[in-house]
């Protein structure tokens, strides 16, 4: 089998639309001054296709779907 790489993010930073492509720019929390909050920095940049967007979105919107169905996620109720 061959090798995987993992790559660990915080989170993401931004989510644009450029050059007819989605980018995602993943961040990390570095630790900031003593005593100050930890400060993110972008660290990774994935670019795909609209199409592969789309499905990558679908694929989480499953997981989140299970993983609610589970418990292990609640939904948040959206307040007017």
């Amino acid at each position: 089998m061959a090798e995987k790489k993992e790559i660990f993010a915080d989170g993401i930073g931004q989510i644009h639309f450029a050059g007819g492509m989605v980018r995602f720019d993943f961040i990390t929390l570095q630790p900031g001054e003593e005593g100050k909050a930890p400060e993110a920095q972008s660290n990774l940049r994935i670019i795909m296709p609209p199409q592969g967007f789309l499905s990558a979105f679908n694929s989480m919107q499953q997981l989140i779907d299970r993983l609610v169905e589970a418990g292990v996620l609640q939904k948040n109720e959206k307040k007017n």
